[in-house]
């Protein structure tokens, strides 16, 4: 099959536009028709009696929310508000702090903070707990309300309380809002390294990581010992430019697949022909803020054995979401299939394990600060292949060659501990100076 381009949304989901009018059969029509009359009843009779009169219209979106959220955690209805925030995620700017947000039980938890914002450069990590906004309680606030008070005017402030795993009091913080400019692709060069940083998959991101790789190689005069991308914290985004991004770094095979409910519901996405790093070593990055799309690349990459993954097992995101028309400003976001890497394997809960596991030593938290991944997800989906939570008991085990503290990495100029691991790995992969023994004459 030709590799599609789909408009698919993956900061946790994957979306696919397709049109309104699938028919979808009852399984029992008499049964259905029962419970729908009692769902009017409900209706009628809380319209009628509520202490609080309520519109009809919060009444219906609360069912078909309430219907969706008992399904996984990333089916939703998308009205003229969540259209619109979608849109910005994707394509757009906004003023703001610049976090990926999510929230179970009430609660808003911190899945990841864009680069460069003011939320990154406060320090705000992910599996931190957003409790206050402005002096207010925010639990059991909807998600999109406490994300509708934290955006505002760029350069106007707000406070936040921040709760962190292990921290005993919650940080107090003041942060001024600025225009969250979604750049997906940084880069630079170091010791013949080209560094690949990409935070999140917009439609953007295929084209920037292209013209990132050649002009690193420009400015290192060809002489790149090999690539390390930087996957860390990227809570997705669009699927079309997770299969661009992989297909630069791949001379051919599979990228990824997609299967839906019924057995020939597969769709398959391939690689074209030319590698645009020349086959140089590749380490990719991931921890457990790499959701979705940038599991995609990884598990792509790693499958083909084109590049090692190192760090932290990934968030373990592997569902797509199809967005559905339902009028000209609303629609339905299901979820319709799993996808797979190309030996056949599903993330979804499972995350992608890395060659190399390497903890951040950087983080003096990182022992204490919980970690939130698919798994810990209400509803989510199940994986068969993840049995007796083998997987999530294995992060809790001690590995004797990471004895090095936060504090004297930093005496040593080491600032992030992983991505300078990542770097020492490329530099044996790469290129050695070839040595001789020549008898002179």
């Amino acid at each position: 099959m030709s590799r599609k381009l789909l408009h698919t949304l993956i900061p946790a989901v994957a979306i696919a536009l397709i049109p309104s009018t699938t028919a979808v059969q009852a399984a029992n029509p008499a049964s259905t028709y029962r419970q729908l009359d009692q769902l009017m009843d409900v209706f009628e009779r809380v319209r009628a009696e509520y202490v609080d009169e309520v519109t009809d219209e919060q009444l219906i979106e609360g069912a078909i929310n309430g219907m969706l959220s008992s399904l996984d955690p990333h089916s939703s209805f998308l009205n003229m508000r969540n259209f619109e925030r979608m849109r910005t995620q994707t394509e757009g700017e906004y003023g703001g702090l610049g976090l990926t947000v999510s929230q179970e039980d009430g609660v808003v938890k911190v899945i990841a903070p864009t680069d460069d914002t003011p939320a990154a450069r406060a320090g705000i990590k992910a599996g931190d707990y957003i409790t206050h906004i402005d002096g207010e309680l925010i639990y059991g606030l909807s998600l999109d309300d406490a994300v509708d008070k934290m955006k505002g005017l760029p350069g106007t402030t707000v406070k936040i309380s921040v709760v962190r795993t292990g921290q005993q009091k919650p940080m107090e913080l003041t942060l001024k809002r600025e225009v969250i400019s979604l750049k997906p692709v940084k880069s630079e060069v170091k010791n013949n390294i080209g560094i690949l940083r990409i935070s999140t998959f917009n439609k953007q991101t295929g084209e920037a990581t292209r013209q990132a790789i050649a002009s690193m190689e420009k400015q290192a005069g060809g002489k790149l010992l090999g690539f390390v991308i930087d996957l860390r914290s990227n809570p997705g985004g669009l699927l079309d430019q997770a299969i661009e991004v992989s297909d630069a770094f791949l001379e051919r095979g599979e990228i990824v697949s997609q299967r839906g409910r019924r057995k020939g519901d597969v769709q398959r996405y391939y690689a074209r022909e030319g590698d645009d790093t020349k086959g140089k070593p590749i380490v990719v990055l991931v921890d457990e803020g790499s959701a979705s799309a940038a599991e995609i690349v990884a598990g792509a990459l790693q499958d083909h054995r084109r590049a090692l993954v190192l760090g932290q097992r990934s968030f373990g995101k592997g569902s797509v979401q199809t967005l559905i028309p339902m009028t000209q400003d609303t629609a339905l976001r299901l979820t319709t299939a799993r996808y797979y890497t190309p030996s056949g394997r599903s993330v979804q809960e499972a995350g992608i394990e890395p060659d190399i596991t390497v903890p951040q030593l950087s983080d003096a938290d990182y022992k204490e600060r919980r970690v939130i991944r698919e798994a810990d997800l209400r509803q989510h989906l199940r994986n068969d292949a993840v049995k007796d939570n083998k997987i999530i008991e294995e992060d809790d085990k001690e590995n004797p060659r990471f004895t090095r503290t936060a504090a004297d990495l930093e005496k040593a100029g080491v600032k992030d501990y992983q991505l300078d691991y990542a770097m020492k790995v490329i530099g044996r992969l790469g290129p050695q100076p070839v040595q001789t023994a020549e008898v002179s004459r």
